[in-house]
């Protein structure tokens, strides 16, 4: 006859040997534990963690034990779920055996594995990000190639941004040919027009003003007669 108690009891020895650190008992009746498990250090040494709680049932290990996740750190639901997927199924493959150690390397194993797929997929996105970038740098320097389908969808565009200019620009046209007046309606909209002129000239003449003193410095200049003049000849004069 099996006793489950002598089974039990060995192994939780074992396990707090094996796990100082991070084994736990909750409970004596019914046994229960917990036991967190840590990956190893991933890029920029980050890991991913969680914690494993065990029940064990009266038979056990003819019986698979309780478990579940009380906590974890950096997994997605994903991954929770995928950690309780595999405890089911480890308990089911190693039942009739003490399993504990078997099952929480098995989570251990899985840990290292999500660790791997973070790196692996942020290098995925750090490569993606420079390969936009760099096609980016070439949109810039090469702009996009010019195929008939972009062609003809930037000559519908700039036709009809063109044709839109043209209607703006005759419709200013005609609004400012409405709005232009002719001498007629200008005389007829300000009566001051037609005096306007008359009134300037009247303006101007009575402001005209004559400066004397001008012509009072003409009597001290002192001309010269032609007859005083001692190279004057009147003979030579006929000569010509």
């Amino acid at each position: 006859m099996t006793d489950y108690s002598e089974e039990q009891r060995n192994e939780l020895e074992a396990l707090e040997s094996i796990y100082p650190d991070s084994f736990t008992v909750l409970s004596e009746k019914p046994t229960t534990f917990t036991i967190t498990v840590t990956s190893e250090a991933g890029e920029n040494d980050e890991t991913v963690q969680t914690t494993l709680k065990f029940t064990y049932r009266e038979k056990y290990p003819d019986e698979t034990p309780l478990h579940e996740i009380v906590s974890q750190e950096n997994l997605d639901d994903n991954d929770v779920m995928d950690i309780i997927k595999l405890l089911e199924q480890q308990a089911e493959e190693n039942l009739g055996m003490v399993m504990i150690f078997t099952l929480v390397s098995a989570v251990q194993e899985k840990l290292n594995e999500i660790v791997d797929q973070i790196k692996t997929r942020r290098e995925e996105e750090k490569k993606q990000k420079e390969r936009e970038a760099e096609e980016e740098e070439k949109q810039r320097f090469h702009g996009t190639p010019v195929t008939i389908e972009n062609f003809l969808n930037w000559k519908a565009k700039f036709d009809a941004e063109l044709l839109e200019i043209k209607r703006k620009k005759m419709k200013e046209e005609e609004q400012a040919g409405k709005n232009k007046l002719s001498g007629k309606q200008l005389f007829e909209m300000d009566h001051n027009l037609d005096t306007s002129d008359i009134q300037f000239l009247e303006e101007a003449g009575n402001n005209v003003e004559v400066d004397e003193s001008l012509f009072q410095e003409m009597d001290d200049l002192e001309l010269e007669d032609e007859e005083d003049d001692p190279d004057y000849n009147p003979v030579n004069l006929d000569s010509d």
